[in-house]
């Protein structure tokens, strides 16, 4: 038998294998796409640094070892159309990955291109929030989200203080998508957008003048700026053009400006006249020895005409995203070897038997080669670079950059983890150093107009647009606010405290007074209220009642005069009373005055019945001085002197509590003598709730609206009342003569009507609390410094004077007040009572401990004398207290005379004892 050529094995094998041998061996070159913008800020700088990175990767031998990487770059022109037309022609070279678009509109349109052929989309520079892995799977970010830059946009603000930004923004994706996320951060820190002014994605000056002069009508002075990449930085040159570039104005603007910025050439100085007082934000790339490396590289570049633009931070993501697509290129093709495209079902059309959009191929190894992606590790010229599950790189932070005449200076850094700072992140959070409070802040950054001190960030007007001041043409009430016809100028006492709050205002706030209402009667105040929060006026000065409905549309000041609801009926004279002598004090005043009078008089007799001789004889005649000498005291006819310095102590504090007590009653009877009662049977909102009179309401008042909707009062017991006259006509016919039985209105109109009709008066008490405010458009800062400027008038007095200018001119005008309100009560004289008590107690036990004293030794003294039989018998304990008590009331004089008696016997009785003894 013939044996087998030796080569047969070998050939066999081909054969089994050779349809397999295309995807086993190694692919000698592997494409990737590459769209972007040629003629762009971040097309020019991205071509070289992909180049550069491609020249890179096929010179490294570490990594795709025998294929070379090929870039497919086409051009997409700034146009989603064309950016379409380019992607399908880069996929139909069987790329296995693109790299790009940069610009996030793009991105949109080709995400879901490489979605549907599953090539993996790898953006260096598409930073719109809204281009996620959730819509889009095979999309992959190797540049930071602006979600990240809008938040530190918005520590930025916060961290200055102001409230409100306008936002200036390309009407597309990138620019919308970019704002909303700036809103919803302001929205977590209590800011807001105001206002939001779009420019057209193919914007010129002529739109960027109208947005501009648009927005000097608005308040907020602080504008946010999130654009593309303009060279000739026209937002910022026509701002100037308009003076916008002033200290008034705070410009903040995005990563836009510094990318610009950064691609100039470093001897164009230009630019700096034009951003004198920008701040803007950089994406924060670690400083390393590879980034220094090809910085210096970039500069031979440039040397050697290689390129003509700066490097700027995306030309950087843009190299570490080639080497990121060539890692997992490498990887894949480890573990896979070649790549293969296959036709999917969705591209042929089952009826033609024909191949839709011509040689398009679903990449076959795509959701592998995403993977291998998502799986990558490294350092690149941005840092280290690796995939978060929402398939973007980790923020890195941002570098806060300002611009002055010398030139770009870096103030601080943000990050998500440490918010604003003048440290890097890195060295935070890579715990080279601890962090301080003291990180926390900026550098000193030079403003617009070259100040360092912060912009206020917004204006109320300016001289060329006052503020729209609305004011009341009243009918009646006029002396608090009245327009002069003949000068067509407003005047009035509301008019008077808001020119001296505005006085105190730290600022100048141009304004003109408008009239609202036709003169002739009264205006309805809740459609004056509408007519701020529609923007009609700026604001409304005048006696505008602060209620809960009014607040929901408008903001008020600081209250500058009480306005509770109040009711006026027909007063006369009072009655004469028997008793009108008791009302001044109430029951527990009278009865602890008495009880005082008895008291005084017990301790006085107490302290004066030993040495004084008027508190002395028989029981009915010392009770009888002793009240007699009390209640005497209130005249001061007192016909006994105090002798003891005890009872003159207690004296002098009793005499100073009647002499108060004595004035306050003298005045309280005498305002009560004067006092004036009700006619009506009516006592108070209560009982008018319950009768059946009508009740009239002034026209324009809020009085109509609290007594329907609060007090469910039927309307038609309500009769409209226009003026002081129609008040006096109607209270005067009564309600059974057409009139009405009470009118219901504020305090300050009531005052006003009563200094002139003594015959009315106010019944009970305001039934309700509320003041008078002026309003001012939702969110003004202008309505906080008016209530500041109105608790200064109001400390100073200011705000007194200004009411008396306009209402006492014949006194100043007071309603009714009620005789129990001139009551007085104990608790106005508690301290001096209990002042008064304490003294006498003291007094009391003083007394008590020295005649506990004398008694002692008058005991001491008798027992000496004693028999010694006789001193060594008991001594029952009544004995004792009687004796203590007969003591007590014995003579002082007496008492004395007896003493030496005693001591002459005790020096007698010890030698007597001791010749018994001998």
């Amino acid at each position: 038998m013939k044996r087998l050529p030796a080569a047969l094995p070998l050939f066999l094998a081909l054969c089994l294998v050779g349809p397999r041998r295309a995807r086993c061996e190694k692919p000698a070159v592997v494409r990737v796409g590459a769209i972007f913008t040629h003629d762009s800020v971040i097309g020019r700088v991205a071509k070289a640094a992909m180049e550069a990175a491609a020249a890179d990767v096929n010179a490294d031998r570490s990594i795709l070892n025998g294929t070379e990487l090929k870039l497919a770059k086409e051009d997409a022109n700034c146009s989603v159309f064309m950016g379409t037309v380019e992607a399908f022609k880069v996929i139909g070279e069987e790329v296995v990955a693109i790299i790009g678009p940069q610009s996030s509109a793009i991105a949109h349109m080709i995400a879901e291109i490489a979605d549907n052929l599953q090539v993996p989309l790898v953006s260096y520079s598409a930073t719109d929030p809204s281009l996620s892995a959730q819509q889009f799977s095979y999309f992959v970010r190797t540049a930071q989200s602006d979600s990240y830059q809008m938040a530190a946009m918005a520590d930025l603000i916060d961290n200055y203080g102001w409230k409100d930004v306008i936002a200036i923004y390309i009407d597309d994706e990138f620019g919308r998508n970019g704002i909303y996320a700036l809103g919803d951060e302001l929205e977590k820190k209590m800011m807001k957008i105001s206002y939001r002014l779009p420019l057209p994605v193919q914007y010129d000056s002529r739109h960027i003048t109208d947005t501009l002069n648009k927005s000097k009508r608005f308040g907020p002075r602080v504008y946010v700026v999130h654009a593309n990449l303009d060279p000739a930085f026209r937002i910022f040159t026509i701002a100037q053009e308009l003076q916008m570039m002033g200290s008034d104005y705070v410009w903040l603007a995005t990563d836009w400006v510094s990318a610009t910025l950064d691609s100039l050439s470093p001897k164009n100085h230009t630019y700096i006249e034009i951003l004198k007082g920008v701040v803007a934000l950089r994406p924060h790339t670690p400083d390393s020895v590879r980034k220094s490396t090809f910085i210096a590289r970039w500069r031979d570049m440039q040397t050697n005409r290689l390129t003509e633009s700066g490097l700027n931070t995306y030309g950087l993501c843009a190299y570490d995203t080639v080497w990121a697509v060539a890692y997992a290129i490498d990887r894949y093709i480890k573990e896979n070897g070649n790549f293969t495209f296959t036709f999917s079902n969705a591209l042929y059309d089952e009826k033609t038997k024909e191949k839709q959009l011509g040689k398009l191929k679903v990449f076959d190894g795509g959701s592998l080669l995403l993977k291998k992606l998502l799986q990558l590790n490294f350092t690149g010229l941005t840092g280290q670079i690796y995939f978060s599950p929402d398939r973007n790189v980790p923020s890195s932070g941002y570098d806060v950059i300002n611009i002055d005449q010398r030139g770009i200076h870096l103030v601080g850094f943000w990050s998500n983890k440490t918010g604003l700072s003048v440290v890097p992140p890195e060295n935070i959070e890579g715990g080279h150093r601890s962090y301080t409070h003291e990180d926390q802040k900026l550098r000193n950054v030079t403003w617009p107009g070259g100040k360092t001190e912060k912009p206020r960030g917004w204006v109320v007007a300016d001289s060329g647009n006052p503020l729209r001041i609305g004011v009341p043409n009243r009918f009646s009430f006029t002396e608090f606010v009245m327009e002069n016809h003949s000068s067509h100028e407003f005047q009035g006492y509301c008019v008077d405290v808001f020119n001296e709050a505005r006085n105190l205002v730290p600022y100048e706030v141009p304004y003109r007074f408008e009239a609202y209402g036709d003169g002739h009667s009264n205006p309805n105040y809740d459609s004056f209220i509408k007519t701020v929060a529609n923007n009609v006026f700026d604001a409304a000065v005048g006696d505008i009642a602060i209620v809960t409905n009014r607040t929901k549309l408008v903001d008020f000041s600081q209250p500058f005069a009480s306005s509770g609801l109040v009711i006026v009926a027909p007063i006369k004279d009072s009655k004469s009373s028997a008793w009108v002598f008791l009302e001044p004090f109430s029951a527990e005043l009278w009865v602890v005055t008495a009880a005082s009078f008895v008291i005084i008089a017990v301790v006085i007799w107490i302290l004066e019945h030993r040495v004084n001789k008027h508190f002395r004889g028989s029981p009915k005649r010392q009770i009888a001085t002793m009240f007699l000498f009390s209640f005497s005291t209130v005249f001061k006819k007192n016909q006994e002197d105090t002798v003891s310095p005890l009872g003159r102590m207690v004296m002098v504090v009793w005499l100073f509590l009647l002499l108060v007590i004595t004035s306050s009653y003298t005045a309280s009877l005498s305002s009560i003598l004067t006092v004036r009662q009700l006619s009506s049977p009516i006592t108070g909102i209560d009982s008018l709730i319950v009768s059946n009179w009508p009740i009239g309401y002034q026209v324009g008042s809020f009085a109509q609206s609290y007594l329907l909707e609060s007090l469910y009062i039927s309307p038609s017991r309500l009769i409209p009342l226009g003026s002081p006259e129609e008040y006096e006509k109607a209270l005067r016919l009564g309600p059974s003569n057409g009139g009405v039985a009470a009118i219901v209105d504020e305090q300050p109109y009531v005052e006003l009507f009563l200094s002139k009709h003594t015959q009315f008066g106010i019944i009970g008490q305001e039934f309700t609390s509320g003041g008078w405010g002026f309003a001012f458009q939702r969110g003004s800062p202008l309505a906080v410094d008016i209530s500041t400027a109105i608790l200064k008038l109001s400390e100073s007095g200011k705000l007194q004077e200004i009411h008396e200018k306009w209402f006492c001119k014949m006194g100043c005008p007071s309603g009714r007040q009620d005789s129990k309100a001139e009551q007085l009560h104990l608790i106005s004289f508690w301290g001096l009572y209990l002042l008064c008590g304490v003294i006498s107690v003291t007094a009391l036990l003083v007394f008590l401990i020295r005649m506990i004293y004398l008694f002692v030794q008058f005991k001491k003294q008798q027992m000496v004398t004693s028999t010694l039989r006789s001193a060594s018998s008991n001594w029952q304990c009544s004995d004792t207290l009687f004796k203590f008590l007969d003591f007590v009331d014995e003579k002082e004089e007496s008492t004395k005379k007896s003493m030496p008696q005693n001591e002459n016997a005790q020096q007698q009785l010890p030698s007597s004892t001791c010749d018994d003894m001998s």
